[in-house]
Protein backbone atom coordinates (compact mmCIF):
# COMPACT_ATOMS: atom_id res chain seq x y z
CA UNK A 1 0.00 0.00 0.00
CA UNK A 2 1.64 3.30 -1.19
CA UNK A 3 1.64 6.60 1.19
CA UNK A 4 -1.18 7.78 -0.71
CA UNK A 5 -3.51 4.82 -0.32
CA UNK A 6 -2.72 4.74 3.82
CA UNK A 7 -3.35 8.78 3.51
CA UNK A 8 -6.42 8.14 2.07
CA UNK A 9 -7.64 5.34 3.50
CA UNK A 10 -6.60 7.16 7.16
CA UNK A 11 -9.03 10.01 5.96
CA UNK A 12 -11.80 7.83 4.87
CA UNK A 13 -11.28 5.10 8.72
CA UNK A 14 -11.37 9.33 10.35
CA UNK A 15 -14.37 10.32 8.73
CA UNK A 16 -15.73 7.04 9.10
CA UNK A 17 -15.30 6.51 12.67
CA UNK A 18 -17.76 10.04 13.68
CA UNK A 19 -20.55 8.42 12.10
CA UNK A 20 -19.43 4.90 13.09
CA UNK A 21 -22.49 4.17 14.85
CA UNK A 22 -24.74 4.61 11.83
CA UNK A 23 -23.67 2.99 8.40
CA UNK A 24 -25.28 5.56 6.35
CA UNK A 25 -24.81 7.24 2.62
CA UNK A 26 -21.47 9.20 3.91
CA UNK A 27 -19.56 6.10 5.04
CA UNK A 28 -20.98 4.22 2.09
CA UNK A 29 -19.68 6.83 -0.18
CA UNK A 30 -16.53 7.39 1.16
CA UNK A 31 -16.03 3.46 1.23
CA UNK A 32 -17.00 3.89 -2.05
CA UNK A 33 -14.57 6.54 -3.03
CA UNK A 34 -11.61 4.31 -1.05
CA UNK A 35 -12.83 1.07 -3.52
CA UNK A 36 -12.57 3.37 -6.42
CA UNK A 37 -9.32 4.95 -5.76
CA UNK A 38 -7.50 1.19 -4.88
CA UNK A 39 -8.85 -0.03 -8.62
CA UNK A 40 -7.20 3.25 -10.07
CA UNK A 41 -10.46 5.28 -10.61
CA UNK A 42 -9.44 8.60 -9.62
CA UNK A 43 -12.01 10.28 -11.41
CA UNK A 44 -14.95 8.56 -9.73
CA UNK A 45 -12.98 8.55 -6.24
CA UNK A 46 -12.85 12.26 -6.76
CA UNK A 47 -16.59 12.45 -7.48
CA UNK A 48 -17.59 10.38 -4.32
CA UNK A 49 -15.59 12.65 -2.19
CA UNK A 50 -17.21 15.13 -3.56
CA UNK A 51 -20.59 13.73 -2.81
CA UNK A 52 -19.52 12.82 0.77
CA UNK A 53 -18.62 16.38 1.28
CA UNK A 54 -22.16 17.21 0.06
CA UNK A 55 -23.77 14.75 2.46
CA UNK A 56 -21.93 16.15 5.20
CA UNK A 57 -22.58 20.10 4.21
CA UNK A 58 -26.57 19.41 4.27
CA UNK A 59 -25.86 17.76 7.54
CA UNK A 60 -24.20 20.85 8.75
CA UNK A 61 -27.27 23.12 7.62
CA UNK A 62 -29.60 21.19 8.71
CA UNK A 63 -27.80 21.56 12.59
CA UNK A 64 -27.65 25.10 11.82
CA UNK A 65 -30.95 25.19 10.68
CA UNK A 66 -31.97 24.90 14.50
CA UNK A 67 -30.81 28.13 15.62
CA UNK A 68 -33.34 29.61 13.63
CA UNK A 69 -36.46 30.70 16.04
CA UNK A 70 -39.82 29.34 15.54
CA UNK A 71 -42.40 31.39 13.96
CA UNK A 72 -44.18 33.88 16.04
CA UNK A 73 -47.84 33.41 16.83
CA UNK A 74 -49.60 34.66 13.81
CA UNK A 75 -46.90 33.81 11.27
CA UNK A 76 -45.36 31.12 9.59
CA UNK A 77 -42.01 30.44 8.57
CA UNK A 78 -40.50 27.65 5.76
CA UNK A 79 -36.97 27.06 5.17
CA UNK A 80 -35.46 29.78 2.38
CA UNK A 81 -33.62 26.95 0.20
CA UNK A 82 -33.04 29.51 -2.67
CA UNK A 83 -30.99 31.75 -0.06
CA UNK A 84 -28.91 28.96 1.11
CA UNK A 85 -27.95 28.04 -1.94
CA UNK A 86 -27.08 31.83 -3.38
CA UNK A 87 -25.06 31.58 -0.17
CA UNK A 88 -23.20 28.55 -0.95
CA UNK A 89 -22.44 29.71 -4.60
CA UNK A 90 -20.85 32.48 -3.57
CA UNK A 91 -17.85 30.95 -2.01
CA UNK A 92 -19.60 28.28 0.33
CA UNK A 93 -19.63 27.61 4.13
CA UNK A 94 -22.72 26.78 5.67
CA UNK A 95 -25.50 28.83 5.51
CA UNK A 96 -29.62 28.24 6.57
CA UNK A 97 -32.56 30.68 6.52
CA UNK A 98 -35.65 31.07 6.91
CA UNK A 99 -38.71 33.29 5.92
CA UNK A 100 -41.49 34.49 7.98
CA UNK A 101 -44.46 35.52 6.74
CA UNK A 102 -47.87 35.89 7.06
CA UNK A 103 -50.92 35.89 4.89
CA UNK A 104 -51.37 40.06 4.90
CA UNK A 105 -48.43 40.17 2.81
CA UNK A 106 -45.75 41.07 5.56
CA UNK A 107 -42.49 38.82 5.51
CA UNK A 108 -38.54 38.99 6.49
CA UNK A 109 -35.91 36.36 6.14
CA UNK A 110 -33.19 35.53 8.95
CA UNK A 111 -30.01 34.04 7.79
CA UNK A 112 -27.05 32.74 9.41
CA UNK A 113 -23.86 31.84 7.61
CA UNK A 114 -20.92 30.39 8.68
CA UNK A 115 -17.01 30.28 7.98
CA UNK A 116 -17.91 31.64 4.10
CA UNK A 117 -15.17 33.69 2.69
CA UNK A 118 -17.76 36.47 2.18
CA UNK A 119 -17.81 36.96 5.79
CA UNK A 120 -14.50 38.04 5.43
CA UNK A 121 -15.04 40.81 3.11
CA UNK A 122 -18.51 42.47 5.33
CA UNK A 123 -16.82 41.57 8.19
CA UNK A 124 -14.40 44.62 9.30
CA UNK A 125 -17.99 47.12 8.04
CA UNK A 126 -20.05 45.36 10.37
CA UNK A 127 -17.99 45.35 13.34
CA UNK A 128 -16.79 48.96 13.13
CA UNK A 129 -20.37 50.38 11.86
CA UNK A 130 -20.46 52.68 14.75
CA UNK A 131 -16.89 54.20 14.04
CA UNK A 132 -17.56 54.54 10.62
CA UNK A 133 -20.73 56.43 11.25
CA UNK A 134 -23.31 53.89 10.09
CA UNK A 135 -26.43 52.89 12.23
CA UNK A 136 -26.58 50.37 14.40
CA UNK A 137 -29.02 48.51 16.52
CA UNK A 138 -28.51 46.09 19.45
CA UNK A 139 -30.04 43.07 20.28
CA UNK A 140 -29.72 41.35 23.32
CA UNK A 141 -26.02 41.82 24.06
CA UNK A 142 -25.31 42.05 20.09
CA UNK A 143 -24.48 44.82 17.79
CA UNK A 144 -26.29 44.52 14.08
CA UNK A 145 -25.55 46.92 11.39
CA UNK A 146 -28.72 48.58 10.56
CA UNK A 147 -28.05 49.07 6.82
CA UNK A 148 -31.67 50.48 5.56
CA UNK A 149 -33.80 48.15 7.26
CA UNK A 150 -31.07 44.59 6.52
CA UNK A 151 -29.47 43.83 10.00
CA UNK A 152 -26.22 42.31 9.95
CA UNK A 153 -24.07 40.99 12.87
CA UNK A 154 -20.91 39.06 12.93
CA UNK A 155 -20.66 36.58 15.91
CA UNK A 156 -17.23 35.42 16.94
CA UNK A 157 -15.90 36.71 13.67
CA UNK A 158 -17.21 34.23 11.74
CA UNK A 159 -20.35 34.03 11.58
CA UNK A 160 -22.78 36.39 9.70
CA UNK A 161 -26.22 36.65 10.71
CA UNK A 162 -28.66 38.84 8.67
CA UNK A 163 -32.74 39.61 8.78
CA UNK A 164 -34.09 41.55 6.06
CA UNK A 165 -37.68 42.74 5.76
CA UNK A 166 -40.60 44.31 8.50
CA UNK A 167 -41.95 44.78 10.87
CA UNK A 168 -39.09 45.42 13.02
CA UNK A 169 -41.26 45.03 16.41
CA UNK A 170 -41.57 41.13 15.02
CA UNK A 171 -37.81 40.61 13.56
CA UNK A 172 -35.78 42.28 16.80
CA UNK A 173 -37.64 39.78 19.08
CA UNK A 174 -36.65 36.82 17.15
CA UNK A 175 -33.28 37.99 16.62
CA UNK A 176 -32.94 38.36 20.42
CA UNK A 177 -34.34 34.58 21.21
CA UNK A 178 -30.91 33.48 19.24
CA UNK A 179 -28.63 31.59 21.74
CA UNK A 180 -25.45 33.49 20.02
CA UNK A 181 -23.29 32.09 22.41
CA UNK A 182 -23.87 28.62 21.54
CA UNK A 183 -24.16 29.66 17.72
CA UNK A 184 -20.57 30.78 18.42
CA UNK A 185 -19.26 27.43 19.05
CA UNK A 186 -21.40 26.02 15.93
CA UNK A 187 -18.83 23.78 13.94
CA UNK A 188 -16.26 23.76 17.08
Amino acid sequence: MTFTTKLLAGTVLALCLGTAAMADEVSDTLNSALKAYEEGDVTYALEELDYAKQLMQEMKTGELSAFLPAAPEGWTAEDDSDTTAGFAMMGGGTAAAKRYFKETGEEFTITIVVDSPMIGMMGGMIQNAGAMGMKTVRVGREKFLDNEGDLSALIEGRILVQASGEPRDVVLPLLESIDYRELGRFGY
